[in-house]
């Protein structure tokens, strides 16, 4: 058989290198690439086309959980496990709606560590057990009316919330996405009205309040 091709996305190097290392360890399990951000997931995913990304969910630039809606929709046989810090329904939800095919707490055991990547690798969904049963009868219920603010935003919108939180200019903005100083302002503003929050600071709050970023980052 094959080894099963894996993609580490983290942006912490001691965190990608303590999975390299445990993950170079275990028979049929081949790290091809790492990636510190987001954007660098997809552009190394698209070059080396892996069996499963780890994708961890707090990136700059672009999260992981908007990283992992463009993998399912540009990469359909890739498959993307989530490896957070979080276990909560307010964070696993939002995964399973953007296409992640398991969700891991960074707390979980090797040996859970390599049965998910070989579990979402068959095609198959992973719910960690540290994955509260409550969250899982959410999953399977019809989840319409717990669509969350953020998940309501456009995916551009999104990026120009982190952006903004990540603390860019207006012409940061434009630099990053290339597009017009005006168009970046006026995705700000559109962005303010959708949340109906209308400074900065607020935008800023939010996103660490939905985990886009962390505090002082």
């Amino acid at each position: 058989m094959p080894a099963i091709r894996v993609l580490l996305a983290d942006d912490h190097d001691l965190v990608r290198a303590g999975l390299r290392a445990l993950l170079q360890g275990v028979s049929g399990l081949q790290v091809v690439a790492e990636a510190g951000t987001g954007r660098e997931a997809l552009q190394l995913i698209e070059m080396h086309r892996p069996d499963v990304v780890l994708m961890d969910v707090m990136m700059p630039e672009l999260n992981g959980l908007d990283a992992t809606a463009r993998v399912a929709a540009s990469f359909p046989d890739v498959r993307v496990l989530i490896l957070s810090m979080n276990a909560g329904e307010e964070y696993v939800l939002p995964a399973l709606r953007a296409g992640a095919a398991g969700y891991l707490p960074k707390n979980s055991s090797p040996f859970e560590l390599e049965l998910a990547i070989r579990t979402v690798a068959r095609g198959q969904p992973y719910l960690s057990s540290a994955v509260s049963k409550h969250v899982i009868a959410r999953c399977l219920h019809d989840s319409a009316n717990m669509i969350s603010s953020l998940e309501r935003l456009t995916p551009r919108q999104r990026e120009t919330l982190q952006l903004i939180a990540e603390g860019q200019t207006a012409k940061g903005i434009a630099q990053r996405l290339n597009i017009s100083v005006r168009t970046a302002e006026l995705h700000r503003t559109q962005l303010m009205e959708a949340l109906d929050i209308h400074e900065v600071a607020g935008l800023v709050r939010y996103a660490i309040r939905m985990g886009l970023v962390t505090p002082g980052a």
